[in-house]
């Protein structure tokens, strides 16, 4: 199946897509460790089934130097061991955060309470912004029938840095 729409190439997306993106320089900027941020963008990519961002989220961690164990990991951090505890409350946030319809509660207290206990309070506001805008993504290039495969290192900073 081809892609449906290109939002880049549209007068509106484009603008859209600028501010999105100095969204996305904000949260890179953020004391929130890269990596934690890589995995939690992947972790919902994969819930969403969105291929453009989990290609993207993938080699973006690759090419700062994580490893391929850990990105085969993340769909199953629970059963995992190479995660830390503060890695394992971030990846729980960005499945109940992603899950919403699925969990009548939305994000449970259990989970609130362990990325508190791991991250300061901009850590926290980075997170929460992070799993809103990776699903705003998610979405953006699901509909469009985005495919995963073609994404470089650094090609959406590039195209709109």
């Amino acid at each position: 199946m081809d892609a449906r729409f290109n939002l880049f190439e549209n007068e509106t997306g484009a603008r859209f897509a600028k501010r999105f993106a100095g969204l996305a320089q904000v949260l890179q900027q953020s004391g929130l460790p890269q990596s934690t941020q890589e995995l939690v963008s992947l972790r919902a990519s994969q819930i969403n089934g969105c291929g453009h961002c989990v290609d993207m989220h993938v080699k973006e961690a690759a090419a700062a130097g994580e490893t391929a164990v850990r990105l085969h990991l993340v769909a199953t951090w629970r059963e995992s061991t190479v995660f830390s505890e503060a890695e394992q409350a971030a990846l729980a946030l960005a499945e109940e955060g992603t899950r919403l319809a699925d969990a009548h509660q939305g994000v449970s207290d259990e989970t609130w309470a362990l990325v508190r206990k791991h991250y300061d309070d901009d850590q926290t506001a980075t997170l929460v912004v992070l799993v809103g805008l990776i699903n705003a993504a998610n979405r953006l290039a699901v509909i469009t029938h985005q495919k995963g495969g073609s994404y470089e290192p650094g090609m959406f900073a590039a195209a709109h840095g």
